[in-house]
């Protein structure tokens, strides 16, 4: 979703007005591989790009369904690109988060789904958060072939 076009597609599909940060936003959180916290977005937005601005666009993006919370083991909240079929309403957050031991990323593993688990007579749902950790890819030692 990284093409300026996509983006104030996606902005219009959310029924978001195409401001100048919003776009530069999500392009930012659309084009990084692993989840940003708000500091991480700020660093590459403008210089003179509003920090209480920052965080009501992300704000009023995890509501309409344009990006979603990763949770973390520390208390950084981090943001990543949802998928197409978030709403405003629901987000389908199914899939797995990877947290890399060594680069310390935080990676969607969209294909991964959250594994259905069975509760016990009363407790009722409201959020599901699946982070794993270990060694992303890109920290991996490199293999040598003989």
């Amino acid at each position: 979703m990284s093409s300026p076009d996509r983006i104030e597609q996606a902005l219009k599909r959310h029924s978001l007005r195409l401001t100048a940060v919003r776009r530069a936003v999500l392009q930012v959180v659309a084009e990084s591989a692993y989840a940003l916290s708000g500091s991480e977005i700020e660093q590459q937005l403008p210089p003179d790009t509003d920090r209480i601005t920052l965080y009501r666009t992300l704000k009023s993006f995890e509501e309409n369904g344009l990006v979603h919370r990763v949770v973390d083991t520390s208390d950084v909240v981090r943001y990543a690109a949802c998928s197409i079929e978030c709403s405003t309403h629901e987000h389908f957050d199914n899939h797995v988060h990877f947290k890399c031991t060594s680069c310390q990323h935080i990676y969607c593993l969209n294909q991964v789904t959250v594994p259905a688990v069975t509760l016990p007579a009363r407790f009722q749902v409201t959020t599901r958060d699946y982070l794993l950790g270990g060694v992303c890819r890109e920290c991996q030692p490199v293999q040598q072939t003989n």
